[in-house]
């Protein structure tokens, strides 16, 4: 009786699995711009008879599993007319579909880059997405559209300082942002030491910055990851856009290779300021300038395949009087392939070149020193859509590190200076992982996955060995830090493991849907981050240096959770978003006083491994359509180093006291907007105010045989002034670019509208005329007007 029991449910399963199976269908395929073929990165595919939705990946595929029956498919997306189109569903059916540009039609332009009710759903959070349209009528120093810049007006996000180059994400330093351009690593996100970014906006396609909540396939930094994607090129017809402004200048070329099939895409950008300095008697021999080329080849094999291959070359150069030289830059290689397994079932393979180079050429002292770091990436990953309430995401992927913390030789023969080469450093840092998006019930919507990465620090080089493996002392009459002096070397043969690290990185969110405009939201995730970059500056500058955990230099452990709510309203024409977090990260390096960075063959020697703690308030307010749109943010927040002794007769740093971190802004606003008066004319304008970077000042002096010597406080207990501006611009679009194929439009900026004089820092000096002590504010902008002609035909 049981086994019949037993055989009834066992067929009864059966009956329900096959009736599951026959009855439902999947609808997919590719999105594009119909202008070009280019395909789209987060359109929104919504069926409402089912209240189901999907959103393109980041090679523009869709996928989603429906019932048997007749269906209204509706495509929308930001920039573009929405379409509908009626669809019966009884198999497997590829439907792609093309995108009409709505520029042309609509008045309003709308800032964020993805559908407002699909936000209110999704359990993705602290994620930020701009669109490249909107980061383009921001107004920026010297008339340079900057991605990098419009990331500053975001919640949670600020800069290190007037004129500073990388960005801070909550209270983390810049360090600890991965930053990736077509999936290659961008160690560098700046040109002219913080002036302008790396990015060139046409030919960028999509970016996102991810705070927290960070999925599984990303990993090796504690702080944010911003993923950008570069333009595909028009496989329809040849384009030319650029811009021409006082200071630099961009083109960007794109066309078919074989139409329909295949493209291609080159962009470069050049700044020209050093050549007006050749016209001052005084700055002849001087020069600052950059210059950059983007690159990208696509082709599509056939339905199923399609081949990419896209890079960037970037170098910065800083001249003073030919006698200091500093050179430095980024350049990455990717080769892609895009393979549809299924309907179901989507795959990228990558492999993946990237380089920073940083070089001195000091003839003063006759010597020239090299330094860089190299990755060779190999990643392979899968999207697979289960069910239109269940998909996976899972890959691998490993990186071979080259490190060259500096190679120093002679500038010319007569130089005193011998060749000397740092020992390489070189590390292998594999990494697999698996994810999931689910939705539980109406209401309730998961993302969750688990990435697990190993680290090996491998020779070819010479480690030195401590006593008590301790490469720092603590001088206790002084109450001072030391190096230490090794005991003993040891030399580890090439690809022998020095030391080796293993993590699981947890990731996890959740979103309950309160009703169609409002949700609560919940995540949690750990990063994991082997590399470090050796740098005691608020912002990173060309001269620091990357280098590996190892023995005495730890990895930092992040971990952060976060819980935010979501409300659209008036039609979704306006939204909020209240998020709060709190990080903590372990093994955040801190240096002892007096520090010597430069060429230093035992960093070891000089850090110590401390803990960060950052959480705060994050708010933003959004209009999102209609002719005035913009957001205001706000972000109060607090961000903590410590390093503690280690034993009890040790001090630690600040006496082992919690201290602001050089990243620590208490309030951060930002406000930017812009209005479309009309066809010609539009307007912009943003206003950021921080609380002023901290900082170290001294607190007295003291002389030692004859020479003043002056006495600091406690670390980063002083603040600079606070950080404010507004900036303006206006964009004149003549009438007479509808009736011809050359387009054109003029941009008219001001930056620092009323001259604010923000602090970059402040000195101490003694005057040359009173003999009395006074300090010294140095800024670097004040008030910067600007015009631009862009251009596209």
């Amino acid at each position: 009786m049981l086994s019949k029991k037993y055989r009834f449910l066992f067929t009864l399963l059966l009956i329900t699995i096959s009736s599951f199976s026959q009855d439902k269908y999947t609808l997919s395929g590719i999105i594009t711009d119909s202008r070009n073929n280019e395909t789209l990165i987060g359109v929104n595919v919504y069926i409402p008879e089912v209240k189901s939705a999907a959103l393109t990946n980041e090679y523009g595929f869709y996928s989603i599993t429906l019932p048997k029956g007749d269906y209204t498919v509706q495509i929308s997306y930001i920039g573009f007319q929405t379409i509908s189109k009626n669809v019966t569903l009884s198999e497997n059916t590829k439907t792609n579909f093309s995108l009409l540009d709505s520029s042309e039609v609509l008045e309003e332009v709308i800032i964020t880059g993805q559908n407002s009710s699909s936000n209110i759903r999704s359990p993705e959070m602290s994620i930020n997405k701009l669109s490249i349209s909107s980061i383009k009528r921001m107004p920026v120093v010297l008339g340079e559209v900057d991605i990098i810049k419009s990331l500053l007006l975001l919640p949670g996000v600020t800069n290190a300082g007037e004129g500073a180059s990388g960005f801070n994400v909550r209270g983390g330093g810049a360090d600890q942002n991965l930053i990736l351009l077509d999936e290659a690593t961008i160690f560098s996100s700046s040109h002219v030491f913080g002036f302008f970014s790396v990015f060139n906006p046409d030919a960028i396609k999509d970016l996102k910055l991810y705070k927290g909540g960070i999925p599984a396939r990303f990993g090796g930094r504690a702080s944010s990851v911003l993923d950008i994607y570069q333009k595909d090129g028009s496989s329809k017809g040849f384009h030319v856009n650029g811009g021409i402004g006082l200071i630099s200048s961009r083109i960007l070329v794109e066309g078919p290779i074989v139409k329909n099939k295949g493209s291609f895409l080159i962009g470069g950008r050049s700044s020209y300021a050093h050549l007006f300095l050749k016209l001052s008697k005084d700055q002849k021999d001087n020069s600052a300038y950059f210059y950059d080329l983007n690159t990208k080849l696509s082709y599509k094999l056939n339905p199923s395949n399609n081949l990419y291959l896209s890079g960037y070359f970037g170098r910065d150069v800083f001249s003073l009087n030919k006698s200091f030289t500093n050179i430095y830059g980024n350049s990455t290689l990717n080769l892609r392939w895009n393979h549809l397994f299924s309907d179901k079932l989507f795959s990228n393979l990558s492999l993946i070149y990237s380089d920073y180079y940083y070089g001195l050429d000091l003839d003063f002292v006759g010597f020239k020193w090299d330094s860089g770091i190299k990755n060779y990436n190999i990643k392979y990953d899968f999207k697979n859509y289960i069910s239109d309430t269940f998909k996976l995401n899972y890959g691998v992927n490993a990186i071979y590190y080259d490190f060259n913390p500096g190679t120093i030789r002679p500038s010319d023969a007569d130089s005193g200076i011998n060749f000397d080469q740092i020992d390489k450093k070189y590390a292998f840092e594999p990494a697999l992982y698996l994810s999931a998006e689910q939705d539980i019930s109406k209401k309730i919507s998961l993302s969750y996955g688990l990435r697990y990465s190993l680290f090996y620090r491998l020779g070819q080089s010479t480690v030195n060995k401590y006593a008590n493996n301790n490469p720092i002392t603590f001088n206790t009459d002084l109450q001072i830090y030391e190096k230490a002096t090794p005991i003993s070397t040891q030399f580890y043969d090439k690809n022998k493991t020095i030391k080796s690290y293993n993590n699981l990185e947890p990731r996890f969110s959740i979103a309950y849907k309160i009703n169609d405009d409002q949700s609560v939201k919940a995540s949690y995730n750990r990063m994991v981050q082997y590399l470090q970059l050796i740098s005691n500056t608020s912002s990173p500058t060309p001269l620091d240096v990357w280098t590996p955990s190892d023995t005495y230099i730890k990895p930092q452990i992040a971990d952060q959770v976060a819980l935010g709510y979501f409300k659209n309203f008036n039609n979704q024409m306006y939204s909020i978003e209240v998020e709060t977090y709190y990080k903590e990260v372990q093994n955040r390096l801190d240096y002892i006083d007096g520090a010597d960075l430069i060429a230093n063959k035992a960093i070891e020697q000089i850090v110590l491994n401390g803990q960060l703690r950052s959480y705060g308030l994050e708010l933003m307010f959004r209009k999102n359509e209609g002719k005035l749109n913009g957001w205001i943010s706000y972000t109060l927040s607090k961000s903590e180093q410590q390093t503690p002794g280690r034993t009890a007769l040790e001090s630690g740093i600040n006496n082992g006291r919690w201290y602001n971190s050089v990243y620590d802004k208490l309030h951060n606003i930002a406000i930017t907007s812009s209005y479309n008066l009309n066809e010609k004319w539009s307007f912009g304008a943003n206003f950021s105010l921080q609380t002023g970077q901290p900082v170290t000042y001294p607190k007295g002096q003291y002389e030692y045989l004859g020479v003043t010597v002056p006495s600091y406080g406690l670390r980063n207990e002083n603040r600079l002034p606070t950080y404010h501006h507004l900036d303006i611009a206006a964009t004149l679009t003549p009438r007479k670019n509808r009736d011809r194929n050359w387009k054109g439009e003029w941009v008219f900026s001001i930056y620092n509208l009323y001259n604010r004089k923000n602090a970059a820092s402040i000195n101490f000096r003694e005057n040359t005329d009173t003999g009395n002590n006074e300090a010294v504010k140095i800024s670097i902008f004040g008030i910067v007007p600007a015009v631009s002609y862009n251009f596209k035909f």
